[in-house]
């Protein structure tokens, strides 16, 4: 029962501070929002989508870029997550947190799996707004897409992790985080499609075939249409594993030891 009590507890302070933090639930929905409503809206012509898989004919920009939108909003979300890592060192309640009797590996899995539900929750809102604006889906679309909205978030919660335990210090963290988003983001298949990408640059498209956020992007696209990507899954799948294994070595005692002073 004490796994269970502490793994509500953890995330229920994981939800207690996003939902309190209104701004951040409406820039986590404005964003999204925008590319689809006025980015999408100018590129419609210019990167009109041909017949591809998952889709059974032609497709307009919006549609497109709708799966690639849900995976900004886990990008972001995971990362901003992650920050709270580097305030809680700072301010010394992860030292509470990791010095608990229970297990290190289970107190980090129960932050990125509350930090992973949270992430779903806010594309759950997106994908009701999106379908207010005429992009709806099928019903089944929306129960497929779910566990792989999960994975791609427990991926990013746990490489954002990753990324945390190297920064000692709360300034450091925007400038970094601007060095791993924005790269995966726009190096990946969220805007438009990889051999698109191929035509203007074969070195440009093996970074983004590499780019395990592409992967991520393409489970949810073909989850939203009722279909399973089986690389898609296996590499997100694999890059989930290690980066929760990264994310825990990176929280090791004496790593900790090491670098934060006297004990």
């Amino acid at each position: 029962m004490r796994y269970w009590y502490a793994f509500v507890g953890i995330c229920y302070r994981e939800w207690l501070r996003f939902f309190s933090q209104r701004a951040r639930f409406a820039a986590s929905l404005v964003r999204p929002l925008l590319w689809l409503v006025v980015f999408a809206a100018g590129f419609r012509a210019a990167l009109g989508i041909a017949i591809m898989e998952p889709y059974a004919t032609y497709i307009n920009y919006e549609e497109y870029i709708l799966p690639g939108l849900c995976a900004m909003i886990l990008l972001f979300n995971g990362m901003q997550s992650s920050l709270s890592i580097v305030y809680d060192r700072e301010m010394g309640s992860i030292k509470v947190l990791l010095t608990s009797p229970l297990p290190r590996p289970f107190l980090l899995l129960s932050k990125q799996i509350a930090s992973a539900i949270v992430s779903v929750l806010q594309v759950g809102a997106f994908l009701v707004i999106a379908a207010l604006y005429d992009r709806p889906l099928e019903p089944m679309g929306y129960v497929m897409v779910i566990p792989a909205l999960f994975l791609t978030a427990l991926m990013l919660s746990a490489l954002g992790i990753v990324i945390a335990s190297r920064i000692r210090q709360l300034e450091n963290f925007a400038g970094v985080m601007n060095f791993v988003i924005f790269p995966m983001f726009f190096l990946s298949s969220a805007l438009y499609p990889l051999w698109k990408m191929q035509e203007a640059s074969i070195w440009l498209y093996e970074v983004c075939r590499y780019n395990p956020f592409t992967f991520g992007v393409e489970l949810i696209r073909f989850a939203l249409y009722q279909q399973l990507n089986v690389t898609a899954l296996l590499v997100v799948g694999g890059c989930t594993l290690l980066f929760v294994i990264l994310a825990v070595a990176g929280f090791q005692p004496t790593r900790e030891k090491n670098k934060g002073g006297p004990p």
